[in-house]
């Protein structure tokens, strides 16, 4: 019956792509392709995506032309890798307050695909992009479910804040053909909602499961507690929020499965992935160039911390060239043992507003405090810190099983080493850490 089932979902999907175009699948078979070629082909691939992108945003992108013009570019030329550092970064605020400019005069604004971001750093986005653009993101994200154990065709359970709901008949039936997903919603995330989830789950019988990495976690908990052993699904794909090194053990206990992390953004979808080995994200260097910069937006050393900065080789609808999405991460100059050729992403470190000032004016990496001290002292489930005065750090804790008198006290000796005696320390006990209006969770938050 399942494969009967799954032929229906892959034979639906495969005339839905026909009739639009058949892009997705010729760009997926394309990234297969592209996994084990010789580190210059791929690099080759790169110049001549961005040579041709920056020719577009020369020719029809208001905000860009200047620039280029400014960095003594000649956009009729090949376009180096190195002469991309040549232009400066882009902010969040350079898009939000000139939107306009960045489309291209190529594309009607309302006829390009649209998108939002949700402002968790501050800064809330309009976002366009050109249809092939949001294809080849779909084979991307199609590419990376793959690595997972994700076939066309299978079904899927989907945690997920405001989840689409099926209504009109014609939307059922796209829902079961192509769709074929199942939904926990992260906004409602208690035991009367993920035990219902669980008997869904058992009708349903997806094969992979995939959502915000601290949500699903959440579940896996529940099943844990619960000692409900029944949902195995072939993958788990985790996304949209850093995946700690704790929840992934209790991921991976509740469900017998591996997990396979993923990293990437609205701006410009698919950054890196994991594959089978776990030894760090592929880069999506057929789509992207990622670069790591310190604070004079100069290029870090491989292992070393710095903010993260893309170049979007897909949307010339919007192009977005030396992005600085606001996130930090370190980049490897190891290749994976798999064997493909796209440099790996080893570790992200959180985003910029992740990051809690000192008095001396350095800076930690919330996330990274958050995941040491919970290995370090017994008896806290999950914390979040929250800095809205230099002197002064907020502590949201949650009681874990060996929770005793003293665990505070260590919590606070744990953090003074970090911080110094000139910071004080409120503990509040919460019963869980409260979500972001998206469905998302952040561990760390700077107000300063």
């Amino acid at each position: 019956m399942k494969i009967i089932d799954k032929l229906i979902g892959k034979v639906a999907y495969f005339l839905w792509e026909t009739k639009e175009g058949g892009n997705r699948l010729a760009e997926l078979k394309q990234l297969h392709n592209l996994d084990y070629v010789k580190n210059e082909t791929l690099k080759q691939l790169q110049e001549e995506k961005l040579t041709l992108l920056i020719s577009h945003a020369y020719k029809t992108s208001d905000w860009y032309r200047s620039i280029i013009e400014r960095a003594n570019i000649d956009p009729e030329k090949k376009i180096s890798l190195e002469d991309l550092k040549k232009l400066p970064v882009t902010t969040k605020i350079d898009i939000r307050e000139n939107t306009q400019k960045f489309i291209s005069t190529n594309y009607a604004s309302n006829k390009l695909v649209t998108a939002k971001t949700g402002g968790s750093t501050g800064v809330s986005l309009n976002l366009y992009f050109d249809e092939l653009c949001q294809q080849k993101r779909n084979a991307a994200q199609m590419y990376a479910d793959e690595l997972a154990g994700w076939e066309i065709g299978a079904r899927v359970a989907a945690v997920w804040g405001n989840p689409p709901i099926a209504r009109t008949f014609k939307q059922k039936v796209r829902s079961y053909l192509l769709e074929r997903t199942i939904y926990l919603d992260t906004m409602d995330l208690n035991s009367t909602s993920m035990g219902a989830f669980v008997k869904h789950w058992q009708q349903f019988q997806p094969e992979v499961i995939f959502g915000h990495s601290h949500s699903i976690f959440i579940f896996a908990k529940y099943l844990v507690e619960n000692n409900i052993q029944a949902l195995r699904p072939k993958g788990i794909v985790t996304t949209s929020m850093m995946l700690l090194d704790q929840e992934r053990v209790i991921i991976e206990q509740a469900f017998n499965c591996s997990v396979t992390n993923r990293y990437g953004c609205e701006e410009v979808g698919l950054i890196a992935v994991e594959c089978d080995r776990h030894e760090g994200m592929h880069i999506n260097s057929p789509h992207i160039i990622l670069e790591c910069l310190d604070a004079n937006d100069q290029p870090v050393a491989p292992g070393e911390p710095g903010k993260l900065v893309i170049t979007d080789l897909n949307n010339f609808g919007m192009p977005l060239i030396r992005y600085r999405v606001e996130d930090v991460g370190v980049l490897s100059n190891q290749l994976c043992s798999c064997g493909r050729a796209t440099p790996l992403l080893k570790r992200l470190e959180g985003r910029v507003a992740d990051f809690l000032k000192k008095a001396d004016g350095g800076q930690v990496a919330g996330v990274s405090l958050v995941e040491r001290t919970l290995t370090k002292i017994p008896g806290i489930e999950q914390m979040q810190l929250v800095q809205e005065k230099i002197d002064e750090l907020i502590i949201n804790r949650v009681k874990g099983a060996e929770y005793n008198a003293e665990t505070d006290s260590h919590l606070i000796d744990e953090f003074r080493q970090v911080f110094g005696s000139s910071v004080s320390f409120v503990i509040n006990d919460v019963p869980a850490i409260p979500q972001e209006k998206s469905g998302k969770y952040r561990f760390s938050i700077c107000k300063i």
